[in-house]
């Protein structure tokens, strides 16, 4: 490689002396513009026949513009500082620095009784100076671009798709990086005012119909999908038109995973479900503002699964005065505290373990701790388990709730964190959320502070998923098994599910259930065709069936909820009625579980019916 950074840190002596000879010599360089500039326009001027005094004259009268244009050049950077060389806020400055020498040279030359040069040399001489300077500083710094630019030879040739600004900064990002693993050769966008468009050398080549002849053209091996908030249809397609050339395919995240830092080439990344299925635009357009937990004392529960662990790493962006991490898997909260620090001592305070259904420890943990704000994300959640053993969904998911908010009298903020399953629910999760997101609305009736839930879809990506379940079914060379051909759920990714509880301790009401817009439900069977044709792999759907306490379609809000958006249009306020603690506690989790399930399906004020479960059929994944 190039060595066109021998060291990340190079001696500040060499340094300076290096920055002191630059400044030499461009200073040489402008004198003899200057002096140049006027010979040259006075050798004009005369019709190229200059004696030896009129030579000695306009040199002359070069070099005091060259020793003014010193000096007019120092007070500027006094006044306005030193600008990069071949920037163009150094070439504003040179042309500035440039018209004031020629005024001045001007009214000492006009007075004169006996002009030294004829008055049309300070202009004309001026500008052929002016001009040989900028072009000094274009080939310094299209010299020092060429040496910034990835080396070819460890470099793949790539196009980009998108030349919108994130395009932009992708590829200014790319063009600046010699270690860098892509080299533009060629751009690519739907903008027909951007056809034949030439950003630092780069052409636009076409929209997304050009992309095989784009590839063919320029022997590009990747495209780069740059469009930060496309819709997963283009994506798709043009995911498609790459794949079909033989290219790989590379995506650039959504604006909202890039608007605190400039865009770099570690930014690229393989694309994942989500893109393809759309979940771009609304993260994009979640705007959340996490000053509300600056200096606060804030405890997640559940802190080790995958909510709660992404939503601890979000609050230490926020600079919490306290981040309390509870949870009663220890090799959980190891894993958490490795991706926080890099290192897992399990010795610090921050840590906590403890199970909920430990109720006089999770009392004494709020009483000492003194919490300010509360996430509540430890629960049981796999749904067929449950209608199994529908006690242990009392113990942990309804008695548990009961145990924290009972220790919340001096907490500011609860968020409680449910699911979709508890609007209109027919399942012991969908029950046992829905008791909670009740009990958290009586919490917020006797408590000062604010008490409320947020309702999630599925998250892609979390464990236990059903991608998570895709992912490792194809990697085995499973069956994908989907329960129904057209069964549907609302599908979220890990982030809109932290950036909607975030949002909560922001705009949420006491005793409301908060609701993220997840745009359309996703069918489930097209889920599995697309990550099995992402994958390459030619595995079998198995339809299984709806199992007992399963919908077809889930539901956001409930029979008689309605879809109220008073302060953010992507969130629903629902109120929740509130269930007085007291008639949970007559809940007996080792009774037979049918009258458990009922007993549930009556506190949270819902029916018992159950989907008819289908039979099992076997079809191949379309490739």
């Amino acid at each position: 490689m190039r060595d066109t950074q021998t060291s990340r840190h190079p001696d500040p002596t060499a340094r300076r002396s290096r920055t002191r000879w630059r400044t030499l010599a461009f200073l040489a360089i402008d004198a003899t513009a200057w002096v140049g500039g006027f010979v040259a326009a006075a050798w004009t001027r005369y019709e190229f026949a200059l004696t030896t005094t009129q030579l000695t004259r306009a040199a002359g009268c070069g070099l005091i513009a060259a020793g003014l244009h010193v000096a007019v050049a120092g007070a500027r950077r006094v006044r306005s500082g030193r600008h990069p060389l071949g920037s163009l806020q150094e070439v504003r400055g040179l042309a500035g620095t440039a018209l004031t020498t020629i005024a001045i040279v001007l009214l000492g030359v006009l007075p004169a009784g006996e002009r030294p040069v004829p008055a049309s040399t300070p202009l004309v001489g001026g500008a052929l100076a002016l001009l040989f300077m900028l072009a000094v500083r274009f080939a310094y710094r299209h010299r020092r671009d060429l040496a910034l630019r990835p080396d070819v030879r460890s470099s793949a040739p790539v196009l980009l798709f998108g030349m919108g600004d994130a395009g932009q900064g992708l590829l200014h990002a790319l063009l600046t990086d010699p270690r860098s693993r892509y080299r533009p050769v060629g751009a690519l966008d739907d903008d027909p005012e951007k056809r034949n468009l030439c950003v630092d050398g780069i052409r636009v080549l076409g929209g997304r119909g050009d992309v095989a002849e784009a590839v063919r053209r320029t022997g590009a091996t990747t495209v780069i999908f740059s469009v930060a908030n496309a819709d997963a249809a283009l994506i798709r397609q043009i995911r498609e038109a790459t794949l079909n050339t033989g290219a790989a395919f590379k995506v650039l995240p959504p604006v909202r995973d890039l608007v605190d830092h400039r865009i770099t080439v570690t930014d690229v990344r393989d694309v994942r479900i989500s893109d393809l299925l759309g979940r771009r635009q609304v993260v994009a357009e979640m705007a959340v503002r996490t000053n509300g937990l600056t200096g606060r004392r804030i405890l997640v529960t559940g802190a080790g699964g995958s909510i709660g662990s992404e939503l601890c790493r979000q609050v230490m962006k926020a600079d919490p005065g306290e981040l309390m991490m509870l949870d009663r898997d220890e090799s959980a909260l190891h894993a958490l505290q490795m991706s926080l620090d890099g290192r897992a001592m399990l010795d610090g305070p921050e840590l906590i373990l403890a199970d909920l259904r430990d109720d006089e420890a999770i009392r004494r943990i709020i009483r000492e701790r003194r919490p300010e704000i509360i996430f509540h994300a430890a629960a049981l959640k796999h749904l067929t388990l449950l209608e199994r053993h529908p006690g242990e969904a009392v113990k942990t998911n309804v008695w548990g709730t009961l145990s924290v908010l009972d220790a919340c009298q001096d907490v500011a903020k609860f968020v409680n964190i449910s699911t979709d399953k508890a609007a209109d629910p027919i399942s012991v999760l969908g029950y046992s959320k829905r008791i909670t997101e009740r009990l958290t609305a009586h919490a917020a009736s006797r408590f000062p502070g604010t008490f409320l839930s947020v309702r999630f879809g599925n998250v892609l990506s979390s464990r236990g998923s059903v991608v998570t379940a895709f992912q490792r079914q194809i990697e085995a060379g499973n069956p994908l098994t989907v329960t129904h051909p057209e069964v549907t759920r609302y599908l979220m990714t890990m982030q809109e599910a932290v950036h909607l509880v975030l949002q909560a301790t922001e705009i949420g009401r006491d005793g409301e259930a908060l609701v993220l817009d997840m745009g359309e439900p996703v069918r489930i069977a097209d889920l599995a065709r697309q990550m099995a044709e992402q994958a390459g792999s030619d595995v079998p759907i198995v339809y299984t069936g709806l199992r007992p306490g399963e919908k077809l379609h889930e539901d956001l809000l409930g029979t008689g909820e309605t879809d109220a958006r008073p302060l953010h249009p992507l969130v629903s306020h629902v109120a929740v009625p509130p269930l007085d603690p007291l008639e949970v506690s007559g809940l007996d989790p080792f009774d037979d579980p049918e009258k458990v399930i009922t007993e549930l399906a009556r506190l949270s004020d819902q029916p018992t019916a159950r989907p008819v479960q289908d039979a099992v059929v076997e079809l191949p994944t379309p490739r």
